[in-house]
């Protein structure tokens, strides 16, 4: 049973039961774990397990990403087709550890706040509520600046392909750019209003394009591109960075593989609104990790064998070198434009998860008292949903069911609008901001399952589990730690050994930043209203 905490003199009641108005749409066990964590359930649990596992897939876009994320830059420039490859698999082993490690975390406590719930929740006293409200606003930064990237990959596609189908009359703008970005933005902000009541169901259509996008791609490269010596690929490993050593270059080039599989914890800021959270949220992060790592590894394999000639195709007049290699694998500028535009897609539709991703974080952050003005940005209301009469919109009978954080969507915009801005005046500067989100989610896993793995070290009691590895639980996490480390370090490193300070990753000067703004404004307003999750946590006896 449940035991209720007195904290702050907060009365609570007990768990709501199965099928009440109050767990809307969620189970008993839904109702024990929000009465756990001392919260209402306001959002609807309308995400099942398919769903979930649409939404994390795509957002993590990993077979996408190797083509844009590993091969495009990374990948190429420090390792080689080879070298990628391994990266591919290292990372790919490491990050299995801390899937695995946040999963079983999320069957713990699967609340929208994530991380910064956990560091709160499992934190020595001591340093709980510092260290929580950090890594809150590290996840704030690190999903923000995840819309912007999405939107700028999508941008920079379309004006790819201008490039090759318009080569003689279409001239580039950075403004061009900005504008695509707010407009994917905008777009995917009505996926998640207009069409939220939906959004589960559009989800489970995405991750059937995604799977058979896949194979849209792989067929036309297995059966077009020239056959290559295995031996031309596999020991192919070099160092284009000027790094030195074929070894290190390996190391740098593990930013490629980060980015096609960083976001496992995607879902989790949607547990409040999956039916079943602390059983299905867990089972839909491995399953994939499994999807998305299998269909990872062959598509950069493929891509190793299909690249050609490097030096050209990291040339390539379109800024992708796998617009190239589509390019010279087909032949047409037709095909290369369709299998360009089925990665678009999917890249648009990573938007929409990461809009939905961002929005809860920051809602639930917000009503922890975290963001300035918290109570607005916390807000939950209904949104009508299509198709409606507009005698009813103006009489306020909108489907009153279904329950979206509008403040919080409509601030995700407007930051990324600013974000976007910031192209026009200097590309080094936003690619730098864009860098910058990695660190910022690399360094929120760390912080929780250190917090966790030190509790269990000594011998401190935890939230039960649904979803456990059991006696292997400490050695994972353990192993999760130092994966975590060794790439947190090196997502600061530069693509090559140049010292020009356009070719420098400013990554690191903005983390810093952003860290220590965060600890002034923690030490003059921030710790007076900031107490953190624990606070409002019950405990399990």
């Amino acid at each position: 049973m449940w035991q209720e905490k007195e904290v702050d003199s907060v009365a609570y009641t007990t768990a709501p039961d199965e099928g009440s108005p109050a767990t809307k749409g969620g189970t008993t066990q839904d109702g024990q774990d929000m009465w756990r964590v001392g919260r209402d359930q306001e959002l609807n649990r309308n995400f099942r397990f398919l769903s979930v596992l649409g939404f994390s897939a795509v957002l993590m876009c990993t077979w996408e990403a190797v083509l844009f994320g590993s091969g495009a830059s990374y990948g190429l420039t420090d390792g080689g087709k080879g070298g990628m490859i391994y990266t591919y698999l290292g990372v790919l082993v490491g990050f299995s550890f801390v899937i695995l490690s946040m999963a079983e975390m999320a069957s713990m406590a699967p609340t929208s706040g994530g991380q910064y719930h956990w560091v709160s929740e499992f934190a020595p006293p001591s340093c709980q509520q510092v260290l929580s409200y950090i890594t809150g606003w590290v996840c704030v930064l690190g999903w923000h600046t995840g819309i912007a990237g999405c939107g700028y990959t999508v941008a920079n596609m379309l004006v790819g392909l201008l490039a090759i189908n318009y080569p003689d009359s279409y001239t580039y703008e950075p403004w061009h750019v900005t504008l695509l970005v707010i407009a994917v933005t905008v777009a995917a902000l009505i996926f998640n209003t207009v069409f939220a009541q939906k959004l589960p169901l559009i989800e489970g259509v995405i991750l059937i394009v995604h799977c058979f996008g896949f194979f849209g791609i792989l067929i036309p490269l297995w059966v077009l591109s020239p056959s290559v010596p295995p031996s031309d690929v596999f020991g192919s490993i070099v160092d284009r960075g000027g790094w030195g050593s074929n070894g290190l270059a390996c190391f740098v080039g593990v930013v490629g593989p980060i980015y096609a599989l960083i976001g496992p914890d995607s879902a989790v800021h949607m547990s409040e609104e999956i039916r079943d959270a602390s059983r299905v949220l867990p089972q839909a992060m491995v399953w994939t990790l499994i999807l998305n790592g299998a269909t990872g590894f062959v598509m950069i394999v493929t891509f190793a064998f299909c690249v050609g000639n490097i030096d050209e195709v990291m040339a390539s007049t379109t800024g992708f070198a796998f617009i190239q290699v589509f390019l010279n694998s087909t032949g047409s500028v037709a095909a290369a434009t369709g299998m360009t535009v089925v990665i678009m897609i999917m890249q648009f539709c990573a938007t929409i998860s990461n809009v939905a991703t961002t929005s809860r974080q920051i809602y639930a952050f917000a009503r922890d008292g975290g963001v300035p003005f918290g109570s607005f940005f916390s807000r939950v209301r209904p949104f009508p949903s299509l198709p409606i009469k507009m005698h009813k919109l103006m009489r306020g009978q909108v489907n009153s069911r279904f329950m979206v954080p509008l403040n919080a969507l409509f601030v995700s915009l407007a930051i990324v609008s600013l974000l976007s801005l910031i192209n026009i005046g200097s590309a080094v500067a936003f690619n730098a901001i864009m860098s910058l989100g990695t660190a910022a989610l690399l360094s929120s896993y760390l912080i929780s399952i250190s917090c966790v793995r030190l509790r269990r070290w000594r011998q401190m009691p935890l939230p039960p589990a649904r979803w456990s590895m059991g006696k292997l639980t400490p050695f994972i996490d353990s192993v999760s730690l130092v994966v975590l480390a060794i790439v947190f370090v090196f997502t600061f490193f530069p693509l090559t050994n140049d010292t020009a300070p356009s070719e420098f990753n400013w990554a690191i000067v903005i983390f810093g930043a952003v860290v220590v703004l965060a600890m002034g404004y923690y030490v003059l307003h921030a710790r007076n209203v900031y107490k953190g999750p624990v606070t409002r946590v019950r405990v399990a006896q």
